[in-house]
């Protein structure tokens, strides 16, 4: 019985692998790829410059908010793509199904999200406002792909159509990312 588990472990992680490896190729992963690294790289090219002389301007409790936001922008986008980037090494062949279970295990997508209103945080400056806006409206939406394959991966062996239910997933997912652009 253990054996029979284990192969049906084992033959569910290659399904999601090889649905992951398709969903990797597809047009609409590779418009959330480049918007998230994308996002990585204005974030980056932001905080090392205009955001630079940005947070001069602010005072004390102005100071604390922007570096505390920054932080959080920045942990953020890492996980983001972290996740985007193991997707695309599974699309690639480039990691085992092994392997891609252990390396999701290190992302956490859970603690991300928005953190509590800071104090000061009325003087951040606009152009970081938006980053974070983008960068949380990004995470809304890889979560929700991130939920829809581990409901494959728990649908792999159900008598649900997961094939069906994953196309009906997908439209949802990027009919509302598609109202931000």
């Amino acid at each position: 019985m253990a054996n029979s588990n284990n192969g049906q472990d084992r033959a569910s992680r290659e399904t999601l692998v090889d649905f992951m490896a398709r969903f990797a190729n597809s047009e609409q992963f590779n418009k959330v790829f480049q918007e998230g690294m994308g996002l990585v790289e204005e974030t980056a090219n932001y905080l090392d410059g205009p955001g630079r002389v940005d947070a001069r301007e602010l005072d004390r409790h102005g100071s604390i908010a922007y570096a505390t936001e920054s932080m959080r922008l920045t942990t953020r986008l890492m996980q983001l793509a972290s996740w985007l980037l193991l997707q695309r090494a599974v699309s690639a062949g480039e990691l085992s199904e092994d392997a891609a279970v252990a390396e999701k295990g290190r992302i956490n997508l859970d603690e991300i999200g928005e953190g509590a209103e800071l104090n000061g945080g009325e003087q951040l400056p606009e152009a970081l406002q938006s980053l974070v806006e983008r960068s949380l409206s990004l995470h809304q939406r890889i979560l929700r792909l991130d939920q829809m394959i581990g409901e494959r991966h728990d649908l792999a062996g159900s008598s649900i159509n997961p094939v069906g239910h994953q196309v009906d997933q997908l439209q949802q997912i990027f009919a509302a990312g598609g109202t931000n652009n």
